[in-house]
């Protein structure tokens, strides 16, 4: 009962943003690990993303899926996740004003969005809008098939997968060693 609940929590985590209806955070930061924040980079990106995706959390053997529609046009990112049956349950904005949340689905102690829009922007945002928002001695490591976070002690604190084709690469798999969660991430339509 309790992975059953701690599953479905690290899925809001990843997925579902605050509980709070549109409340705007001025200073949109995240957790990298227990005790150790980061100010995420800006919103805007400089080419246009749309990605449908369907996300696959597993904490401790337990899996939970959701659909996710994914969309950065260059000034902000919005975030929406639905159910398996396509019921909407949240919309997240980043822009230049902050991170404002929509909850479609009220659940409790649902973590903050700053903690999905993490995983996102690590997976997707340049390396060089990263290494300077990083603690000391904090370092992100990018090949061509893989990003890794390291710490300050070098201990890997979130690897990302890519599936690499032609000229691009869509990350397939977020492994966050320290939160213990994996996230397996297929592309279903709306490449950019």
């Amino acid at each position: 009962m309790i992975k059953g609940r701690l599953l479905f929590l690290i899925i809001t985590l990843l997925l579902a943003g605050c509980a709070t209806p549109s409340q705007p955070d001025m200073r949109p930061e995240a957790w990298l690990k227990p005790g150790v924040r980061v100010l995420l980079p800006a919103p805007q990106l400089n080419e246009k993303l749309e990605q449908q995706q369907l996300l696959t959390a597993t904490v401790d053997g337990k899996q939970q899926s959701m659909l996710v529609l994914l969309v950065a046009d260059g000034q902000t990112l919005q975030l929406a996740g639905l159910s398996p049956v396509g019921i909407r349950l949240f919309k997240v904005l980043y822009d230049q004003n902050g991170i404002h949340t929509e909850q479609a689905i009220k659940i409790a102690q649902l973590p903050p969005a700053n903690q999905v829009l993490a995983d996102i922007m690590l997976s997707y945002w340049p390396i060089n809008r990263w290494q300077p928002l990083l603690p000391v001695g904090w370092k992100l490591v990018d090949t061509v098939a893989q990003r890794t976070l390291y710490d300050d002690k070098g201990q890997i604190i979130t690897q990302i997968d890519y599936l690499v084709q032609n000229s691009s690469r869509q990350p397939v798999a977020i492994t966050q060693h320290v939160f213990h969660y994996h996230i397996a991430i297929q592309n279903v339509g709306g490449d950019a």
